[in-house]
Order: structure tokens, then sequence, then C-alpha cells
């Protein structure tokens, strides 16, 4: 596959190399072209191509046949104000952005959070580095005052196949937490359904009709009065890892949303330290990581004098 971009528009150029012929449309699934994607190409100003004539989704493809899909450069979105603050970069290449987010930075803009988000410093790093496509796609997300790895496609296309991976429980992330009471076995897993809370549109708890819902954690050190925890997701619900270690009466210290308020901690002891995936474009195995922020590492060093 091949892949690049002209004046108004970005072109992505495969080889049919198998000797059965197959439908176009079935080709494009394999390649992970969703129909969401196809919709766009078809009706915002794109184009398939096979051998440079312009074909329909039903066209036959046969071998060393030369296929081309054209997706219209993005705009910016014009409500989404550009902010001039710094991005911690961890990986980034012509498909995707992954960056550290810090503590008390919302993901995206709210009623509450209008113009520093990630995704408003996004937009700003978009415009200094005057990059075609301006259209910012949020892949991952985080709570605002959970640190870490977050992962940003740089277009439709490639915001389209890294989505699918998600689904289909295909990006590992790893986080770290401080867990406010000494945990006893080294490897564990907890298991249980997670929906709204009745009074509450922002807050979950562990219900009976709630979705399915795993979390697993291994033990990394023991304090006196805490632990810290590795933890992997294997269900994506909202706060899942909040909920789940208040739910068997373990919160996260400095969570004050579910567990006590408390001036040892100012926020959810949460950071994604990892994230691994297969690279949709590349297909080669991706790690990254995202080393701990000062005040978890200070956090850490208090519990160890303690």
């Amino acid at each position: 596959m091949h892949f690049w971009e002209r004046e108004k528009e970005m072109i992505i150029e495969w080889k049919y190399k198998e000797t059965e012929p197959r439908t176009l449309k079935a080709f494009l699934k394999e390649k992970k072209v969703s129909k969401k994607m196809l919709a766009k190409v078809k009706f915002s100003g794109g184009q398939l191509q096979v051998n440079g004539e312009e074909v329909r989704v039903r066209h036959t493809l046969n071998a060393g046949d030369t296929i081309r899909m054209s997706i219209p450069i993005e705009p910016a979105n014009p409500h989404l104000k550009p902010s001039e603050k710094s991005l911690d970069i961890l990986f980034e290449d012509e498909y995707y952005l992954i960056v550290n987010k810090p503590a008390g930075v919302a993901s995206v803009p709210s009623s509450t959070h209008r113009e520093d988000t990630m995704a408003n410093r996004i937009r700003g790093y978009i415009e200094k580095k005057q990059y075609m496509h301006k259209t910012v796609h949020v892949v991952t997300r985080l709570d605002r005052d959970t640190s870490g790895a977050m992962i940003f496609a740089k277009n439709a296309l490639a915001h389209s196949m890294i989505d699918q991976n998600m689904r289909k429980q295909e990006v590992e992330k790893l986080y770290q937490a401080i867990i406010s009471d000494v945990m006893t076995e080294n490897h564990s897993f907890i298991e249980a359904p997670i929906g709204r809370t009745t009074d509450s549109i922002i807050t979950r708890k562990v219900r009976i009709d709630g979705k399915p819902s795993l979390t697993e954690y291994w033990v990394e050190e023991r304090f006196n009065n805490a632990t810290l925890v590795k933890v992997k997701l294997h269900t994506g619900r909202t706060h899942q890892i909040r909920v789940h270690f208040s739910h068997i009466d373990c919160p996260l210290l400095g969570d004050d949303l579910y567990g006590e308020k408390s001036g040892y901690f100012y926020r959810q002891a949460l950071h994604c330290s990892e994230l691994t995936f297969k690279h949709p474009f590349t297909e080669q195995l991706l790690q990254v990581y995202a080393p701990l922020p000062n005040d978890l590492n200070e956090l850490i060093e208090a519990l160890r004098g303690k």
C-alpha cells in the first residue's frame, strides 16, 4: 500500500496480488476500509479507481490491478479553537500522533472546558505544522484528571482503521494506579458489570443490569497503606478502573468521586502508561510508553518513606 497527498485530496494505492478474482468491496473490507469510510468517499468528493478508471465497489478485481482510493482533504472544525500549549509527543508518523496527556486537561471540549483541551492543543499543533488535513480525530480519551498516552489519527481513514482495532479489543492499554489499600494477591481480575448510576449522568457503578466489564491487575509495589498496580482493561467502560477498585473497597488514591475526599493527593492516581497495537498501515507491532509524571513519582516516594 502506498499513501500520499496532493492539493485537494489524499490518495491510497494498493496492488491486487491475488490470483483469484474478487469484488473491490470485499478487498476494501479486508483492508479495514469501513462502510462509513466508503460513504465518505462516495458522497464527499472522493473516488475509487482501478487501473486509472473510476469504478464502483461491485467491480471485479484481477491479478495485477492497481486500486486507488481518493479522500478529500479535511477542513478544520471552525468551533474548535487552536491552543498553543505544548505537547509531549510519544510517537508520530504520517497516520497517527500519540501524546502524553497531563493531568488536569480534558480530552475534548465541553461546556466547562472549551478552549484548552487536548483536542484544542492538537488543533494548534496541526496549524503550526501546516498539515493538509485539519480535522482533529480523537481515537482514545482519558478522564480530565487521568494522565498518560492518548491516540489521535491524522485523517479519517487512519481513524476508521484503528477504530476497528479498538472495537475488536486489539489495542492493548496498560495503566498504573495507586490503590488506597494493601492488595494481598499479586495478580487478579475484577469482573463485575458496570452501568450508570440512577441520579447522575457522570458517575457509574457496578449493577446487575450493567455491561460486562473485566479488569486485570498485577501488584508492582506495596506500601504501608497503599499499592502500586499495573492494570489492563479487557473492556472499555467509562471510569472502569475507578469503579472496579472502588467496588472491592480499594478506591484509587485521590479519587474523591468514587472514594473519600482526601487532601493526601489532589487527583485520582491513575496513568495510562503503555499502548500496544498492530499498526493498521505498516502492520508492525507498535508499543508506546508514557513515563509516570512527576506528581505520581513524588507520591510513590512519599509512600515509600512512610
